[in-house]
Parts: C-alpha cells; sequence; structure tokens
C-alpha cells in the first residue's frame, strides 16, 4: 500500500489566532499548557490517509473510528479555506460518494489542494 499523503492536522497553521491565545494564556495558571495538550491530543487523534486505491480517515486515541473510500467511488471532493487556511495551506477535505453528505469530513488538513490533484488523478488513470 504506497501512501501518496499522510497527514494529521495541523494546530497553528490551521487556527493561528487560538494557537497565539492559548500560548498567551501559558503564564495565567498554565491554562494555556492545557489548551496545547487537548488541542496537540486531538489532533493526532486524527489522520487522513490517501493510497493508490484508497482514502482512510481514522479518528480516536483508545477506540478508533475508520472510514474507507475507494478512490473511484468518490464523486466530489470540496476543499473549504477561509482566509487564514488560504495563507497558510490548511482546510477542510470533504469527500462525497452519494448523497448530499460527506462520508469524509478532515479538518484543518495540510495542503488540501494535494489531496483533491492526487484523488483526481488516480481517478482518471482509473478510467
Amino acid at each position: 500500500m504506497n501512501e501518496l499523503y499522510s497527514e494529521h492536522p495541523v494546530m497553528f497553521k490551521n487556527n493561528p489566532l487560538g494557537f497565539i491565545l492559548a500560548l498567551l494564556l501559558v503564564p495565567v495558571l498554565g491554562i494555556g499548557l492545557i489548551i496545547f495538550l487537548v488541542w496537540n491530543l486531538q489532533n493526532k487523534a486524527s489522520k487522513l490517509v490517501v493510497t493508490e486505491n484508497d482514502v482512510l480517515f481514522e479518528r480516536g486515541l483508545l477506540s478508533k473510528t475508520r472510514s474507507e473510500i475507494n478512490i473511484s467511488g468518490i464523486r466530489t471532493v470540496t476543499i473549504k479555506q477561509t482566509f487564514l487556511n488560504r495563507i497558510f495551506g490548511t482546510g477542510t477535505i470533504e469527500l462525497f460518494t452519494s448523497g448530499d453528505h460527506p462520508e469524509i469530513v478532515a479538518v484543518g488538513m495540510p495542503d488540501p489542494n494535494s489531496v483533491r490533484d492526487i484523488i483526481k488523478r488516480r481517478q482518471s488513470l482509473g478510467n
């Protein structure tokens, strides 16, 4: 299984204002450290992997939820980026197979446009 993309959500680039606020709260009874710890655990608990044939999204630390979609079954790839997301190269990736609700929603992923490009390139090779 050759991984073409394998990333966890990022902290600073996805929410720089939240990062700065947490940093400012570090001297206040260590509240900032708690925020950083929880935030880091949430980010490490999610992972998006794109292989040659599948997209796998895992969530959870102790118990895991895994969603796997065959690339040929993906109908639509939606990338959502705020202004700051675009500046820092992050965004939300939504993958649709059928229906109006995405099967996979990966928030805060680095370089989301590369995921769309990989999926479209793999789909064109499969046709």
